[in-house]
């Protein structure tokens, strides 16, 4: 699966470590979903289109797509 991550957090001045203390994950876990190696769960990835006010859609796509 595809995400806009790396791409949002980088336009907020973020760090890989700010993203992850905002959703309450490790760092290891936003490098391995902004690497493709790590799909989130459902709610997490509501978690995530909330955090930046987007929807799911707008932030991961299925690479099959």
């Amino acid at each position: 699966m595809k995400n806009r991550l790396k791409v949002l957090r980088a336009e907020r001045d973020w760090s890989q470590g700010d993203l992850a203390e905002r959703l309450g994950v490790s760092r290891q876990s936003v490098n391995a979903l902004e690497t493709g190696k790590y799909d989130p769960s459902l709610p997490l990835a509501f978690k995530i289109a909330r955090l930046f006010g987007l929807s799911i859609e707008e932030i991961f796509q299925d690479e099959a797509a």
